[in-house]
């Protein structure tokens, strides 16, 4: 073959054209395949929140101060239904509960580090990357329950809501270099017994 003829050579022209198509090609196939590993990991999460509400609404109350908290008044007397606005927002992290909102039961914002961990470890199970700083639980007022129980139970019977926040995804197409924070999970239920440490 001489230097004349070379530009007219077709022959190793398929092996170039796949060259040029093969990475944008790859890039497609793990783009397609992270799309549904971000919806897998997103319907996880949410799950994940449903368990750990059920398993909240059920077991001890993870501040404390909701317990004591009574709300026998001059307005309310034993045995009359607690109104929604007799209990603000209780926020509980690992670290501690804070009242988002007023009224809340008042306490040094302590947090039942092991009614906490119950439910985080519920949630584990759907996605064991959850971890405690993950992990939002809310108390509010429903306008169920009734003042001044005889039982050591809670008189309120508050919405609970529980948040997971800052999970990573990581899509395989960036190699692990790169990745966001999926969108936050959350479910919130009515309590019912808040009592115990057992949920089916």
């Amino acid at each position: 073959m001489t230097v004349r003829s070379l530009p007219f050579d077709r022959r190793g022209s398929s092996a170039a054209e796949f060259a040029l198509v093969l990475p944008l090609l790859i890039l497609l196939l793990f783009g397609i395949i992270d799309t549904g590993r971000f919806f897998w990991e997103l319907n996880r999460s949410e799950k994940a929140t449903q368990m750990g509400a059920r398993m909240a609404i059920v077991t001890d109350p993870v501040s404390p101060d909701l317990v004591g908290a009574s709300y026998v008044s001059g307005t309310i007397k034993a045995g009359d239904v607690i109104p929604a606005n007799q209990l603000g927002t209780v926020k509980c992290t690992s670290t501690g509960c804070t009242c988002e909102t007023a009224p809340c039961p008042s306490g040094g914002g302590t947090v039942d580090s092991a009614a906490f961990n119950l439910i985080v470890a519920r949630m584990a199970k759907m996605n064991p990357l959850i971890a405690a700083n993950n992990v939002v639980i809310r108390y509010s007022g429903s306008g169920f329950g009734y003042a001044g129980a005889a039982d050591e139970t809670m008189d309120v019977q508050p919405l609970v809501n529980v948040q997971l926040q800052n999970m990573q995804f990581r899509p395989i197409a960036l190699l692990g270099f790169g990745g966001w924070n999926l969108p936050n999970a959350s479910a919130t239920l009515t309590a019912e017994d808040s009592s115990g440490s057992i949920s089916n």
